[in-house]
């Protein structure tokens, strides 16, 4: 009955994860991808004037043209990005879809820096392509070293996602152009996942979308407004990639919501560095309170950190935290090892707290 492509689909292990927090009363959540903030006020009266005004309607495939000219206007001025043509999507997870579906043939490979957000390889998967894992532990880094003996005549796409979920890598400028160089020798396509762009700690963050032309660059309102819910993404690429993205929007997703995408144009100009520098200290309290009971790369971007499993494989001693109302996401499911475990600190600086003493007290 079902069809043969859902065959390598299992539950979300968050989606796991969030269904026993329903079970518990006051669980302690650090597991949440998502921003503890909620949408600035001026962002959300815009979207309420666009809902009362009557702009409910479709929008065109590509989006608004006042916010796809803006969004382009600023890749291209303050990360370089050389794009030729923009598109609005459904989140960036609707961005990443059109593009594996326009881009990915039966056998073709595409090569996953591991540990990876969760949809790359299942996305990959459902396209009828092949998810090559770039094994990148212990310290997370996209190196010529490790990225060289995977590549093949079947290869064509290399996934950047920098800053990292889950790790919070994110690749300096050094890693960008040797990324760059490679795929341009070998004539791959990036598709770069810039969603945590924003959250961005102790170095200077920059798009390989500046360095390797065919790049197509994804990224959304999601995290850096707290509007997850909004569905509100882009998509950034050469005109060949974008146009055949946007014919098959037509038939999928139509547009993004059309208040969202009037939103999103107030949005940008809306100052957020307050919420970034909270989640500074937020991931220096992390790193600081768990140093002494775990190993872990301190994080550069994002709101993640992925330390070690002390003990087990990472499903028991998540078992073993959730057993002590500690709600956090077995490494596995973003990797194909069983040897981390990921926190959100995207919390209070009390669930933090709650969170680390219970950590420590099971390491």
């Amino acid at each position: 009955m079902i069809a043969d492509r859902m065959r390598g689909f299992e539950a979300s292990g968050i989606r796991k994860v969030f269904d026993l927090a329903q079970k518990i009363k006051n669980p302690v959540n650090l597991s949440i991808g998502q921003p503890d903030f909620d949408i600035p006020e001026e962002v959300k009266k815009v979207a309420i004037e666009a809902i009362e005004g009557g702009f409910n309607r479709y929008t065109s495939t590509q989006g608004i043209p006042e916010l796809g000219e803006k969004i382009l206007e600023k890749a291209r001025t303050e990360r370089g990005i050389k794009g030729e043509s923009i598109m609005i999507t459904s989140g960036v997870a609707g961005a990443l879809t059109l593009a594996f579906m326009v881009l990915i043939n039966p056998g073709d490979e595409v090569l996953v820096p591991d540990p990876y957000f969760v949809s790359f390889k299942h996305l990959v998967n459902f396209c009828g392509g092949k998810a090559k894992f770039i094994d990148t532990y212990p310290d997370f880094e996209l190196t010529p070293e490790r990225i060289l003996p995977l590549i093949s005549p079947r290869t064509k796409i290399i996934i950047i996602n920098s800053p990292s979920n889950p790790t919070g890598v994110v690749y300096n400028q050094q890693r960008l152009k040797e990324i760059s160089e490679i795929a341009e020798k070998h004539n791959l396509i990036i598709i770069s996942d810039e969603i945590y762009k924003k959250f961005v700690y102790d170095i200077e963050y920059q798009s390989i979308g500046k360095y390797h032309e065919n790049t197509v660059t994804c990224n959304g309102f999601s995290k850096s407004y707290a509007m997850t819910g909004w569905r509100l993404g882009s998509a950034i690429g050469p005109a060949k990639i974008i146009d055949e993205m946007m014919k098959l929007q037509q038939y999928t997703y139509i547009c993004a919501p059309s208040f969202a995408q009037v939103a999103g144009v107030k949005a940008m100009d809306i100052n957020m560095d307050a919420y970034v520098e909270d989640y500074r200290k937020k991931r220096d309290f992390v790193c600081d309170g768990l140093k002494e009971s775990y190993k872990l790369i301190k994080p550069d971007g994002a709101f993640y950190a992925f330390p070690q499993v002390p003990w087990g494989t990472d499903e028991e001693f998540v078992t073993e935290a959730i057993k002590h109302d500690l709600l956090i996401i077995p490494g596995s499911v973003f990797s194909e090892k069983k040897t981390h475990f990921r926190i959100s600190y995207a919390a209070t600086f009390d669930t933090l707290g709650r969170g680390i003493e219970i950590l420590n007290s099971i390491a």
